[in-house]
């Protein structure tokens, strides 16, 4: 009996620090809140982001009746504001020039700021809603090309009232509009009905801010170093989606976003499987790539990153995917790998069906334990087996608070992501330590932290697009190109 009692304990429960955030080249200027280390020490990039463009300038392409409302957004980023939620975590928006050290304008041409029709069926030629969208979309856009000096990121509105043409069977508006962009260069920023009547003004301020300022190529924070972490360290996040009709998928294309230590996002790959899908039905469960595959994909995402470093190649490599790696694919990564010191595959799964109370002791030695008011800590980690360790990347964050505790959502029990090492060594502390950190590189948005690593999102959001936008051509794109 005491036998099987031992057996089934569960291992002592560790806890990580919350990961620092540098805003200077120099990893002196830490933080753990992101809105915070922004508040004080202005962005990562703020000393060499001026010498390309004096200010962040803005087009637009917008139906009529929306220009009222986007002046109005944008002379809401430009004020300061006062929060009205999350005051635990977010500070004051001083206003995007005091923020960001650059001011932010209306695109000096009056060819960058194009007018579409309020009415739909006003817009392109002859065809179905979603049709005549497209072909208005991209007619905006090759002329913005043509003045693409004269500004930095395009607002795109897409009001409330053209729902019905925003999807239809392999298509969706802000995917098209994305790639659209990406294939022209241009950043584009949508804006719907909601943004615009948003009445929490401070994080309204604080989201779109940051996302302009790098989908103008500016960098707001990085990864401070991690404890335990080699240097010359790198990630790779992939994803896989069926391009074509779902029921008679052939190919599979496969998405990777290849990071720096630091969680510096670079260009992704968009590959196109050569080798056809035996199993439709499996390859929708768990989509996966032949060894060959494997082998390419990888091979140009370090091809990737050997440009960027001046040639030299990553001392350990952390690749990230959300499916369990066949034994093809583990083959395929070490062959294009093989000049790599250590690398590590890990599965990240984020429904392991695991959930956790936060107890705090009694008042006296002889009162029962009770649960706390907050959920787990952030950082909560529960080894399960010698290759698996589940983190809890949300919860209690009171290291990052302005005040007292924090946790983001402030719904539910918060679960874990589960983490399955199928190749490499060494501490899972580390490997949960880095998964932790990337959760916070999401530039996307405001928020502490995001459900999983940046490594997936990315992958992920990238793999959504491709998959609608069948017609993108598969070459390395900056992914700011796709937020």
């Amino acid at each position: 009996m005491n036998s099987a009692f031992n057996e089934s304990k569960l291992s002592p429960f560790s806890l990580l620090d919350e990961p620092d955030l540098t805003f200077s080249p120099d990893d002196k200027s830490l933080d753990t809140n992101p809105l915070r280390g922004l508040d004080r020490f202005g962005p990562y990039s703020a000393a060499t982001f001026g010498s390309y463009t004096p200010a962040l300038r803005v087009a637009t392409i917008a139906p009529a009746a929306g220009w009222p409302g986007l002046k109005a957004l944008i002379t809401t980023v430009r004020s300061s504001q006062v929060p009205g939620d999350r005051t635990e975590y977010v500070p004051p928006f001083k206003g995007f020039e005091a923020l960001f050290k650059v001011p932010l304008i209306a695109a000096p041409t009056g060819a960058a700021h194009i007018k579409l029709p309020d009415d739909l069926n006003a817009l392109g030629q002859e065809g179905l809603p979603h049709a005549r969208l497209m072909q208005a979309l991209r007619d905006a856009l090759e002329r913005l090309e043509l003045v693409r000096d004269q500004f930095d990121v395009a607002l795109v509105h897409l009001p409330d009232v053209w729902q019905h043409a925003f999807r239809a069977p392999g298509f969706d508006a802000h995917d098209a509009l994305k790639a659209l962009g990406a294939v022209r260069g241009i950043p584009t920023q949508v804006i719907n009905d909601r943004a615009i009547a948003f009445t929490l003004k401070a994080s309204l301020a604080w989201r779109l801010s940051i996302a302009l300022y790098v989908k103008a190529g500016g960098i707001p924070w990085k990864l401070a170093p991690l404890p335990g972490v080699p240097e010359g360290t790198a990630y790779i996040g992939l994803a896989y989606a069926l391009r074509g009709d779902p029921k008679e998928a052939h190919y599979v294309t496969c998405c990777s976003q290849v990071f720096d230590a630091d969680g510096g996002g670079m260009q992704f790959v968009a590959f196109e499987a050569r080798d056809p899908v035996a199993d439709a039905e499996e390859a929708r469960r768990n989509p996966f790539l032949s060894r060959a595959d494997m082998r390419a994909v990888l091979a140009r995402s370090l091809s990737l990153y050997q440009s960027r470093n001046g040639g030299l190649l990553p001392r350990r490599l952390v690749v990230h995917k959300t499916t369990s790696f066949k034994p093809e694919e583990l083959e395929g990564a070490l062959d294009a790998l093989s000049s790599v010191l250590e690398v590590e595959c890990v599965e990240v799964s984020s429904g392991p069906g695991w959930r956790g109370v936060w107890l705090k002791q009694g008042k006296t030695p002889r009162d029962r334990s009770e649960p706390d008011g907050y959920p787990v800590p952030r950082g909560t980690v529960l080894h399960r087996s010698g290759r698996s360790i589940l983190v809890w990347v949300a919860g209690n964050a009171p290291q990052a608070a302005l005040k007292g505790d924090y946790y983001q959502g402030k719904k539910s029990i918060p679960r874990p992501i589960n983490l399955v090492r199928h190749a490499g060594g060494g501490q899972l502390e580390i490997t949960a330590l880095e998964a932790l950190a990337l959760t916070k590189m999401d530039w996307n948005n405001d928020a502490l932290y995001d459900p999983v690593p940046v490594t997936i999102r990315y992958s992920q959001r990238l793999a959504r697009t491709i998959a609608n936008v069948p017609s993108l051509p598969g070459n390395a794109y900056a992914y700011r190109l796709f937020m």
